[in-house]
């Protein structure tokens, strides 16, 4: 169960938002926001919270029950589960959705406590599940999609390196209308997870109420007890993106996704036979051929109903939600400080941050376009486009600060003080690399790079290496990383040399014990033969 007294004090006494809430307590920021706003609806309970109030007083409150229970505040009506089945499975073109709108109204008018549409639909899932064998036959048009993984894999293989790989099929389907989607998928990864539900949902042209997932790891990190499932934070975010509801299947309970179980079950008994006796060179080849297939599977007449696949998924879709504007993108989430040229690394780019931030951590999100900077507290700093290549920079000159009187990071003038110390020739290679970006600022990192050297080298080894890199014309940091240990070697040597010139240099063996004993005894007998003559 959430901590929701924490959670309301922190959005009320803090005045942090669901999203900052959500991240610092790591948990779905759906779930959070979710709370908050059944919270604000509820007459019976506001903030400041009663003294000695407890999370299970607060939900019982808010919601009605307690979590994980069946214990139920008579102010909230529970909808009669009986007779929504009966609605559903014998008028046509009945929806979830306007059984839900009937159920508020007269709940409204009798002024008393109702669930929002998205928990309506929860709870009636969950109560068909425990109340009928397979849930295909009574379901309930545009509330779900079924998602799952096909255990049959399929050679993908790379023609210049002959490298075999395999490809994993991820089904999708409607139960109401039992239209299906698939694709082939080279990684099971969490990018190409997020992927393939967008790519789903494009193809049911509409979002239905619910998805119900296997506990696969891209979806769910833990679901122990099936009551709170804890999801994978950015599979939330996809369907608090989308407006619809993650609910993973019970563990070990396959009839609890039996659309798709059965889908899965059509798919390997007949269509991959025929996709089997192919290898593949490309995902791109695959998916092709797969999606032919699935679209003559959805256009085949049923066996032991009218019409077909697509007949019923025209009707369904007009229930559908609708689309987002955008598909959601799948961010990595790292963190990174700001350094004293006022860039954060990333991905071995490079991106200007505020000076305010300066020497501050701040939340990075990329995706494949774009690369989104937050504070830790959730605000948002700015936002570039990916960088296309490694070591790039991106600076917005606007976070440079307009001098440097007052900081103590770094400039042009500390690094040219520095390289003072070492010698002339290093002065003038630091001058030519601060001068070599756009922005001074962009130079920093090599500036301390190249002056780094003379810990592991020493200052002679590196005037001399800067000595080489302006004879050359090759003032770069590269230059000098690769060619000072070479440098080194050679002063090594002849330092060497020099204090070994003139004297008498004793061989690794002639200090030998044993070789000295033996020497001596044969000068012993040999003086001995010479006394006897």
């Amino acid at each position: 169960m959430l901590d929701y007294k924490d959670i309301i004090i922190k959005r009320y006494a803090l005045s942090m938002s669901g999203r900052e809430i959500a991240r610092l307590k790591n948990i779905s920021k759906s779930g959070v926001n979710e709370f908050l706003r059944t919270f604000e609806q509820c007459e019976r309970i506001c903030y400041p919270l009663p003294e000695g109030i407890t999370n299970y007083g607060i939900a019982e409150l808010v919601y009605g029950k307690i979590p994980g229970t069946n214990v139920r505040n008579e102010n909230y009506v529970l909808p009669v589960f009986d007779e929504i089945a009966k609605q559903m499975s014998s008028r046509k073109n009945m929806t979830l959705f306007y059984l839900w709108s009937q159920y508020a109204k007269q709940c409204k008018t009798d002024g008393l406590h109702f669930y929002q549409y998205r928990q309506y639909c929860s709870l009636y899932s969950s109560w068909c599940e425990e109340n009928y064998e397979t849930l295909h036959l009574n379901s309930v048009i545009a509330q779900k999609m079924e998602v799952d993984f096909a255990g049959h894999t399929f050679r993908l293989e790379d023609k210049i390196t002959g490298e075999v790989s395999d490809i994993v099929v991820f089904v999708a389907v409607l139960p109401y209308s039992q239209y299906v989607y698939a694709e082939g998928m080279s990684s099971t990864k969490e990018p190409m997870w997020i992927d393939v539900n967008n790519n789903a949902l494009a193809y049911f042209d509409g979002v239905p109420a619910i998805v119900v997932c296997d506990n696969c790891k891209q979806a769910v990190i833990a679901n122990r007890d099936w009551i709170q499932p804890e999801l994978n934070k950015d599979y939330a975010e996809w369907a608090d993106h989308n407006h619809t509801v993650i609910l993973p299947a019970k563990v070990r309970k396959p009839k609890f996704k039996s659309s798709v179980e059965n889908t899965v079950g059509i798919l390997e008994k007949g269509l991959f036979h025929d996709l089997e006796e192919r290898t593949y060179f490309s995902l791109a080849e695959f998916n092709e051929e797969l999606h032919k297939r699935i679209k003559q599977l959805n256009l085949a007449p049923f066996k032991k109903r009218e019409h077909n696949r697509q007949y019923y998924w025209e009707e369904e879709k007009r229930e559908l939600m609708p689309l987002p504007s955008m598909q959601y993108q799948y961010m990595e989430r790292t963190t990174a400080k700001v350094s004293s040229d006022f860039h954060i690394r990333f991905d071995n780019a490079y991106y200007s941050v505020d000076k305010a931030f300066l020497h501050k951590k701040v939340l990075i999100k990329a995706s494949t376009a774009v690369v989104r900077i937050y504070a830790l507290s959730g605000e948002f700093i700015y936002e570039w486009p990916r960088a296309t290549r490694e070591h790039q920079w991106l600076t917005n000159p606007k976070h440079l600060p307009s001098g440097y009187n007052g900081y103590a990071e770094w400039n042009g003038a500390y690094f040219i003080n520095k390289a003072m110390v070492v010698g002339p020739n290093t002065v003038e290679v630091i001058k030519r690399i601060l001068a070599s970006r756009k922005y001074e600022a962009q130079t920093y990192r090599l500036c301390l790079g190249v002056l780094k050297f003379t810990k592991k080298y020493g200052n002679p080894t590196l005037e001399e290496c800067c000595k080489q890199a302006l004879r050359l014309n090759k003032f770069s940091y590269t230059f000098i990383k690769n060619t000072i240990p070479a440098i080194a070697g050679d002063i090594t040597s002849k330092n060497n040399n020099e204090r070994n010139k003139g004297g008498y240099v004793m061989t690794s063996t002639a200090a030998d014990v044993n070789k000295l004993l033996s020497k001596s005894q044969k000068l012993v007998k040999q003086i001995w033969k010479e006394a006897k003559k």
